[in-house]
């Protein structure tokens, strides 16, 4: 089941190129919002889903070109990414120390809307294709061996990143947890429609050009073990979002007026844009593309403030 919130964060059901809105099957959740009824629906789900799917069968449909898509999750306890949790192509001869960090909950923002640069002296600014998985019950010290048992459904994910912001070694909250740093969308969907999270195919355009091009069985960690270690810190709730990593090969610059289009096999097409009071600007290339040519490093600032002479 593909479930999608739309217009005034109304629940619906997507069939085929229709939104049927099952708002009514859930009225009786408690919930103040949204957020919470999510988050609430998914604890729930196995209660609900009957009737969810008598609604969406007998409903009629609203073309999906014709409304207003919203995050499928807006507000989640838990946002938590994966640090570098690939094998790069199979360039590294061994995983990175399993890692992650916090994303603050507030960055996320849905299909169609706008990734924003803020004005700082970030050398770059980068998003990262991510297959995310979305927790259906509480999840604490989980072991490898059951953790796909804890999953709900998946979701693609962008991981907005300002990178080289000062001090070193001190970032990753300043370069992580921008606002609109975390779209996700266009909907949320069931693991029983996703038989193999581990083969899937990753791809991102930047302006309809082909820029991340990668498959989830890259992962140096695998999910299992990722949920493993996540949950030996701190518990996850109904709703929470785990976000895998990327390969960084294919990352470039996001800059103003950028179309970006996520496509994670099985998850629909999420699309959003960028923009950037300041217009700065770098050149197209990937990371691959200057590894190539024998450069270290990310490609440096051309124009705009914070343009190194």
């Amino acid at each position: 089941m593909k479930l999608v919130y739309f217009n005034d964060f109304r629940l619906g059901v997507l069939k085929g190129d229709a939104v049927v809105d099952v708002t009514s099957v859930v009225q009786k959740i408690p919930h103040t919002g949204p957020g919470d009824l999510m988050n609430n629906l998914i604890a729930r789900f196995e209660e609900f889903r009957p009737a969810l799917q008598k609604a969406a069968d007998g409903g009629k449909g609203v073309p999906v070109s014709q409304v207003k898509l919203r995050p499928p999750l807006p507000k989640p306890v838990n946002v938590d990414c994966m640090a570098v949790n690939y094998m790069e192509d199979g360039t590294r001869k061994a995983p990175a120390p399993i890692n992650a960090f916090h994303k603050s909950p507030g960055c996320i923002v849905g299909h169609g809307e706008t990734m924003v640069l803020p004005d700082i002296a970030a050398t770059i600014f980068e998003g990262e294709a991510e297959l995310a998985l979305v927790i259906g019950k509480r999840a604490s010290n989980v072991p490898a061996a059951k953790a796909m048992e804890y999953i709900f459904g998946y979701v693609n994910f962008i991981d907005g990143s300002a990178r080289g912001v000062l001090p070193e070694g001190n970032t990753f909250y300043q370069m992580k947890s921008r606002a609109s740093f975390a779209p996700i969308g266009p909907y949320l969907v069931t693991a029983d429609e996703i038989p193999n999270p581990q083969k899937l195919q990753v791809r991102l355009w930047v302006n309809g050009e082909l820029k991340q091009n990668y498959n989830t069985d890259d992962m140096g960690h695998k999910i299992p073990r990722c949920i493993e270690w996540i949950t030996s810190i701190h518990d996850l709730e109904p709703g929470d979002i785990l976000a895998t990593g990327t390969n960084h090969r294919g990352l470039s610059a996001f800059q103003d007026g950028d179309t970006v289009d996520l496509e994670v096999e099985g998850l629909g097409k999420l699309t959003i844009k960028v923009k950037d009071d300041l217009r700065r600007t770098w050149a197209r290339e990937t990371r691959l593309d200057r590894e190539r040519k024998g450069l270290a490093g990310t490609t440096p600032q051309l124009t705009g403030k914070y343009a190194k002479a």
